[in-house]
């Protein structure tokens, strides 16, 4: 299965990080999105995405926000999250899991890191 990931992140650098360790790791296929409502825009418009890596705090809809959105629209609601974020505190970890993201990774990552955690998603480790 080919992967189509969705990097949603307000800050255009954290962007480019992001990307740029989805190479190092061997993904080629991206979108982007700075927020959540552009994120739910892309996904409405693009069934080829099948991954969404996203941020937590986003001006307009936050990646909690977002990932609420996603699970209770009948058409995402399978898609994998992973959350990048810098709220590495336990009882926000706690409510993105509530929220049912896939998994978290606390800022900041390395490729390693990422990689890890996108296998353990996709159940390819």
């Amino acid at each position: 299965m080919s992967i189509k990931l969705l990097v949603c992140d307000d800050s255009v650098t954290m962007r480019r990080i992001v990307l740029n360790s989805l190479k190092n790791i061997g993904y080629e296929s991206f979108v982007e999105a700075q927020d959540g409502k552009e994120a739910l825009a892309k996904l409405a418009t693009d069934p080829s995405i099948n991954f969404l890596i996203t941020d937590w705090n986003m001006p307009v809809m936050s990646g909690l926000e977002l990932t609420r959105a996603i699970r209770a629209h009948e058409n995402f609601s399978k898609i994998p999250i992973l959350m990048v974020t810098t709220r590495g505190v336990k009882e926000d970890i706690i409510e993105a899991l509530q929220a049912k993201v896939n998994n978290y990774v606390v800022k900041p990552f390395n490729p390693q890191t990422l990689k890890e955690k996108i296998d353990q998603i996709l159940g390819t480790k």
